[in-house]
């Protein structure tokens, strides 16, 4: 079947050119970005929500609007919005509210024709500023209404106020916590806090004297958390405790800044915590050591680059201060300061108020935990006074968070989202010089909808796009892995937001690209990679060729990523939309849902249609007004007409098979590189062993937005019409059972002119049964010369394996067997292979992998346990000493009895995944290991075992037949008291196997390479905490990472699967 599918194909695609492609596809494809994803355009397509317009409403709103100290005004409080109480009244800011379940909001329940408004538990509903905001930012819902119908894929747009209320839209139902409290203050968000402010340096002072004790400290704390809380990636701190002396609370630290990333802000925290007061405070010290740092960095150029300043936390200041002020600060004031009094206190109010006043700072007193976050916030509306006084509406655009992040409390969705912000300003005259910050309108944008501008069709198979920021942080990339599995649920990983360029293109060693690209220049350089597929289990070698540019007026940076070969050229054809259009209708015929043929989420009355019913509404003109990629649509008519004879074929031989015959195969399909995928059954539905495959509930057999799929991967880097096996689970690949079906595939390439072009992928899905019963009667096909098989697999004493190109097993004897990697099964024959060239050992690295925290006591003392506890313990080491006892004298015998005459013992042994992959090797293989030359199959695996059996050549082209002993090692006459014993397994939180190392002249068994665990954890690096100082330019900093090692965290690995 699979030789007519490629015989077919081939004689069709006859004559068909090729094009090179890559300056080709990267020039159209950055032009495209590069227009469409300008900001504040006005494109009949927005790919990106415009904020302009409601700053404009706001700003216009404010200026109509006079302050009402008595005025009344019912809203809708998210809250309390359809609440009743005891007499099924609605309660007072909670009426009748439509709610619809929406699914272009995650299918939470919403009203797209208004707002609500929330506040958090702290903020009065009924205060007057908030009564005038909220009556003012009414006007704002029309313009709401009017960017979500002009563009439908935008998600939520929003006022966020200076008072602290939130304007949403749409309109939504807010759920308090569990202890009936909303702590979402949007005040606190990263958006804000980036369009309210400019970038600043910030040096904490904080006083741990001996007049800070209890309820002072505590506060002290949370006052330096709440600052924390308010900085960004763009920002830089340092944290400076003092008493008699002043000491950095990180003293690797020591006298530099630091960027206020979302590790560096964590750090800090937890040493936070930690301080311990004791001495008398003497602040001119710790004053003088913040302005020298802050001087150093202005005269530098690092840093900020822009705001400074210098945050007091005291209970009070009595020594001489002023000569500080006058070395480092005056008369310009160019360093802020702000005071923080801590307690109830007021004997030194008007010296930290003196301090604030005179070098351009604000003074508060914070008596109570409650009274942090309000007090804190003052200093975010002094630094925006010069912006507002300037009238700059500058545009910032967040790093990338989960939307469950802003709705905690109902949102289902995990989609990534990055935020387009901008401030909005009072333009009142009596006001204008006061510069007052009214709040912050914003947008979300989902980073899928952006990285649908990157077609995937023109990547190629291997071929990818990618964001990152200008801090080096990855916005979108094929490779990012933003959720690990808790049970059944999908969470964030808790640095997700934070994962570096060079943590997924971990090959650019040297950091071109990333330097390149945070610097936001525009180029090409190319790497040789090592790509991982299937969780991981498998890799591909590939030369990529990436070409990167700026996005204008974002700080955002694109790449695109072309691989060589069959990469740099593409397929192109022509045929007449009548002959398309009649095989575009076949049934069985398919598009990749996610990729864009059709614009289809703009009008409404698109929504609903597939791309495949749009595709066809466009060809047949149907629908004037409908947007299509005519190129695309182009390759899926040309693709359709070219493999519809494929259809035919499997028709044809489906109807020839008889219901007696036995049903091998379950299904025929084909992709081509235009998302286009035909299936055919050969079965009843009712009868398909994997009804998940080809279905968009298992994404790595179908076309995706990312990435096409794994059958089609695989085969392309294949020489076309050699097969790649793959085993499936029928509940799914992370099924416990054994493996049921097995696909089988196959690239079609076209060649012209010495430049080859992969049309497509076919295949087909059989029972994994029939392939091992073809496997069990090719093993019995001795050859007439030799007679009768003297040695079958069916052997008790042999074990017989197919396993693929890496190393995991298609076929075994034992069920439970298959699937499972050799190494775990037969850790010694996978060391053998590795020391015959058979495989090679590769090293992978994957720094977003996450290890469970060890368990550990802070005592060194021993835990206490119970007697019968510790009565248990001994009792299972004495079994486990008697049994080894037995099982030693019994193999010392047998070896002895035979004497000179070589037994194989049998090893059990476990060995786990690990993050190092195996491929066939690359180097000559020896003589004698998988030498097809003849049809044979030979395998030395010891001096005691070598079979030859002849086999059909169609397998030696398909697999690595492996026939050996029973475990394959041989040991000859030496007990096994005279091996060194097994040195004791590491206690490090991922499981590590060891084995003795022995010397050769003892041939005890041969050593196996220390495996860690992968798993969830395959190879990780370190997270640690992150020193940014730029060079030269405020977002083209490298960080300097300090090699703290943060508990519960395993290094990368390098070891073999």
């Amino acid at each position: 079947m699979l030789e007519f599918l490629l015989a077919s194909l081939f004689s069709i695609l006859l004559g068909i050119h090729t094009q090179e492609w890559n300056c080709w596809v990267t020039r159209q494809l950055f032009h495209s970005l590069k227009t469409r994803w300008v900001p504040f355009t006005h494109s009949p397509y927005l790919c990106v929500p415009i904020p302009q317009n409601l700053v404009e409403a706001a700003e216009e709103a404010d200026l109509n609007h006079e302050f009402n100290e008595s005025l009344v005004f019912d809203y809708y409080n998210s809250v309390l919005i359809n609440e009743r109480d005891e007499k099924g009244n609605f309660v007072e800011l909670g009426a009748e509210f439509l709610l619809e379940s929406n699914a272009h909001f995650s299918n939470l329940p919403v009203n797209t024709s208004i707002s609500s408004v929330q506040l958090p538990t702290n903020v009065y509903n009924k205060d007057p500023d908030i009564l005038n905001g909220v009556y003012m930012s009414e006007a704002l819902n029309a313009v709401f209404v009017e960017n979500f119908q002009r563009d439908p894929t935008l998600t939520w747009q929003y006022f966020g106020s200076a008072t602290g209320f939130f304007r949403i839209y749409p309109g939504i139902k807010w759920t308090p916590d569990e202890n009936g409290v909303i702590t979402f203050d949007c005040r606190n968000r990263g958006w804000y806090i980036q369009a309210a402010t400019s970038p600043k340096d910030i040096v904490i002072l904080v006083d741990v004297s001996g007049s800070m004790k209890g309820l002072r400290m505590t506060i002290a704390k949370h006052t330096i958390t709440t600052i924390l809380d308010t900085l960004g990636e763009n920002d830089f701190v340092n944290i400076i405790a003092y008493n008699d002396y002043v000491h950095y609370i990180e003293p690797c630290f020591k006298g530099i800044l630091v960027q206020a990333d979302r590790d560096n802000r964590e750090h800090f925290k937890l040493l936070v915590e930690e301080l311990m007061v004791k001495g008398v405070g003497v602040v001119d010290q710790a004053l003088r050591e913040a302005f020298q740092i802050l001087k150093q960095f202005q005269e530098a150029k690092q840093g900020s680059l822009c705001n400074q300043a210098v945050m007091l936390i005291s209970d009070g200041a009595v020594e001489d201060y002023e000569p500080v002020f006058e070395k480092y600060n005056w008369p310009d004031c160019k360093v802020r300061v702000f005071t923080y009094l801590i307690g109830r206190e007021v004997s030194f109010a008007d010296r930290m108020k003196w301090i604030a006043c005179n070098n351009k700072g604000y003074y508060t007193q914070i008596s109570t935990l409650a009274d942090t976050q309000e007090n804190v916030m003052e200093y975010l509306h002094v630094l925006s006074r010069p912006m507002v006084i300037n009238h700059d509406h500058d545009i910032i655009w967040t790093e990338a968070y989960m939307d469950s992040k802003l709705l905690s409390s109902q949102a289902q969705s995990l989609m990534l989202l990055t935020t387009v912000a901008m401030p909005v300003f009072s333009k009142k005259n009596e006001t204008r010089s006061h510069g007052i910050l009214l709040g912050v309108v914003g947008s979300d944008v989902a980073l899928r909808e952006l990285m649908k501008l990157a077609p995937r069709y023109k990547l190629g198979v291997h071929g990818y796009a990618f964001l990152n920021t200008n801090n080096g942080y990855i916005l979108s990339h094929p490779d990012l892995r933003p959720l690990y599995r808790e049970g059944k649920k999908l969470k964030p990983k808790p640095n997700y937001n934070s994962v570096d360029l060079s943590e997924v293109e971990w090959e650019d060693q040297a950091e071109s690209l990333r330097t390149a690209m945070i610097n936001r220049e525009t180029g090409t350089l190319s790497m040789d990679v090592k790509v991982p597929m299937d969780k991981g289990k498998r890799v591909l070698f590939l030369t990529n060729d990436y070409f990167f540019t700026d996005i204008s007026d974002t700080p955002f940076s694109l790449g695109v990523v072309l691989s060589r070969g069959h990469g740099e050229y593409i397929l192109l054809g022509n045929t007449s939309v009548e002959e398309g259009l009649h095989d575009l209708l076949h049934p069985d015929l398919a598009l990749a849902s996610d990729w864009i043929y059709c614009i289809t989420d703009i009008d409404p009355d698109h929504r609903k249609l597939s791309q495949l019913e749009a595709v066809i509404r466009f060809l047949t003109r149907e629908d004037p007004d409908l947007e299509c990629d005519e190129e695309l649509v182009r390759e899926v008519l040309f693709d359709a007409v070219v493999t519809a004879p494929m259809e035919a074929y499997w028709t044809a031989l489906a109807l020839n098979i008889s219901e007696e015959s036995e049903q091998v195969v379950d299904m025929a399909f084909l992709g081509t590189r235009a998302g286009l995928l035909r299936s055919s059954l050969f079965v009843g539905s009712e009868k398909v062993s994997d009804r998940k495959f080809l279905t968009p509930e298992d994404e790595a057999s179908v076309f995706t937005l990312d990435s096409f799929p794994l059958w089609y991967r695989q085969a392309s880097e294949h020489p076309a019409g050699s097969f790649v096996f793959n085993l499936r689970w029928a509940e799914g690949p992370e099924s416990t059972g054994a493996p049921t079906v097995v696909t089988a595939s196959t690239a079609v390439a076209v060649t012209v002119d010495k430049k080859t072009a992969i049309a497509a992928a076919v295949g087909v899905q059989m029972k994994l049964e029939f392939l091992q019963r073809k496997f069990w009667a090719a093993t019995r096909q001795c050859s007439t010369v030799d007679g009768p098989c003297t040695q079958s697999c069916e052997d008790s004493d042999l074990d017989c394996f197919v396993i693929d190109n890496n190393g995991f097993i298609l076929i075994s004897k034992r069920s439970h067997e298959t699937g499972r990697f050799l190494g775990e099964v037969d850790g010694a024959v996978m060391t053998q292979l590795l020391s015959m060239g058979v495989f090679n050992q590769v090293t992978m690295y994957d720094y977003q992998a996450m290890c469970k925290p060890s368990s550990h006591h802070h005592s060194a003392a021993q835990p206490l346990v119970s007697p019968i506890s510790a009565f248990l313990t001994a009792t299972r080491w004495l079994l486990q000493e008697l049994v080894l006892f037995l099982l030693e004298r019994s193999v010392w015998g047998s070896w002895y009895d035979r004497g000179a005459e070589g037994e194989c013992m049998e090893l059990q042994g476990h060995v786990l995944k690990s993050s190092g992959i195996l491929v066939h090797s690359h180097e000559t293989i020896p003589r004698g290991v998988g030498d097809s030359g003849d049809r044979s199959t030979v395998v030395h695996l010891s001096p005691c075992v070598a079979f030859s059996h002849h086999l059909p050549h169609s397998w030696l082209s398909v697999c690595d037949i492996i026939l050996g002993h029973r475990h394959s090692m041989c040991h000859h006459h030496h007990p096994m008291t005279s091996c060194p014993p097994v040195p004791p397994c590491s206690s490090c939180a991922v499981s590590t196997l060891c084995w003795a190392h022995v010397p050769a002249s003892q041939k005890c068994l041969p050593s196996l390479p220390q495996t860690k665990e992968a798993g969830p954890a395959a190879a990780v690096r370190h997270r640690v905490p992150r020193v940014r100082v730029p060079a030269g330019h405020p977002g083209g900093q490298r960080d300097h990472r300090v090699r703290a090692l943060p508990e519960g965290i395993c290094g990368a690995t390098d070891s073999q699967q």
